[in-house]
């Protein structure tokens, strides 16, 4: 089959790879019809992980059931579904306690709890980003999606993380219908937890960023834009919440976060969270933070250490929750929400590719050209010139 196959920071390339095979009798074949490029990816793809050249990239993927092992018992062939881009084995400590995110199984390293499709220190599994995908512990990891969902494709796939985890940080957060949020990021995962907020009832919902493009569809999805480039975004939140800061906030940058003019900071919206938001007000953190990053311009940020502004933190008497989303915990529900006409996340997507174009839009999206927002590659679509 073909796949996106890691050669080197900023070089993939679409080559043939052996097609995956049954491993285990709970596993199933998928044939990949959508799988998104996701900013994640983008850490991978720059070299500031210890992701390995030949392997696959891809967590977010959907497609048709094609094959499934002997214990597999309530998928069957021809069903559509969506993978969550956790590896989980349903059985362990982590995952009865609904923790997915945090599998104790499915990562061989006994030092890593979680595991996920094609990302550096997720486990061996193989990324999407290809023809076919071998799921592991198919019963449990995918999500069997309504009929009608092969003309919803764009839509559905966004359960297999970037929406999902954009609800998440709403929920560490601690979204309730009334409250003022913040995001800050609009690239898909702040749109996501900018959606999410509105879909909550949030009264208002602002996001915080530089690209106009992202920033014009915050607006489009009722959201107020802050534009860092042109304003303080601390004094923007604050005018647009009485002085009080907002009820709660959104850390959807990461470690890679810059000022305007392009210093990395890993420690920039972290500190602008806590400045924007209100005295015992909530922070969800999803963007990425890793335990080290030999690549950052900073000392601490090579030892994966930041340097946030805790007695401030302490003082407003805040709280925070971090982490990776547990996207069964989600997909379901927001699932229902697509069926049922409620929700279009496909709202996001800019750019439907061919997996052969998958070089180019790493390219684009890596750049943050304008226009590229999200992007979907379907593996079996025929290529055009």
């Amino acid at each position: 089959m073909k796949a996106v196959v890691y050669n080197g920071p900023r070089d993939v390339a679409v080559k043939d790879v052996p097609d995956p095979t049954i491993e285990r009798p709970t596993d199933a074949i998928i044939k990949v019809t959508s799988t998104n490029i996701c900013g994640s990816d983008l850490h991978m793809y720059e070299g500031r992980t210890s992701f390995e050249p030949g392997r696959i990239f891809g967590h977010e993927n959907l497609g048709e059931v094609v094959e499934t092992g002997s214990a597999v018992q309530d998928l069957h062939q021809g069903d559509m579904v969506a993978v969550p881009f956790n590896v989980a084995c349903g059985t362990c400590e982590n995952c009865n306690a609904g923790l997915t995110n945090y599998c104790l199984t499915a990562n061989p390293d006994p030092q890593v709890a979680g595991a996920a499709y094609g990302f550096a220190d997720m486990g061996p599994w193989s990324g999407g980003q290809a023809e076919y995908l071998r799921v592991p512990w198919a019963d449990f990891n995918a999500l069997r999606l309504p009929p009608g969902a092969r003309d919803k494709e764009d839509d559905y796939v966004m359960l297999a993380d970037i929406w999902p985890t954009g609800y998440h940080a709403t929920e560490m957060a601690g979204v309730a219908p009334g409250d003022t949020v913040v995001v800050y990021g609009a690239g898909p995962v702040g749109l996501f937890a900018a959606y999410s907020s509105v879909l909550k009832s949030a009264s208002k919902v602002m996001v915080v960023d530089r690209h106009p493009d992202r920033l014009a569809l915050a607006e489009k999805i009722g959201a107020v834009p802050i534009d860092d480039s042109k304003t303080d975004p601390v004094q923007a939140v604050l005018e647009q919440t009485d002085g009080k800061g907002a009820d709660r906030g959104c850390e959807c940058v990461g470690y890679q976060a810059h000022d305007p003019q392009g210093k990395e900071q890993n420690n920039l919206t972290l500190n602008r969270l806590i400045e924007s938001v209100k005295f015992t007000g909530g922070i969800g953190v999803v963007g990425v933070f890793v335990p080290s990053d030999p690549g950052s311009p900073e000392d601490l940020g090579k030892q994966g250490q930041a340097a946030i502004d805790y007695g401030k933190f302490w003082f407003k008497g805040q709280h925070m929750g971090t982490g990776q989303c547990p996207v069964k915990r989600y997909n379901r529900k927001l699932c229902n929400l697509i069926a049922a006409n409620n929700a279009q996340p496909s709202f996001l997507v800019s750019h439907e590719l061919p997996l052969t174009k998958a070089a180019e839009a790493y390219q684009h999206f890596d750049a943050r050209d304008h226009g590229w927002t999200k992007v979907v590659l379907k593996p079996h679509a025929q290529t055009t010139s």
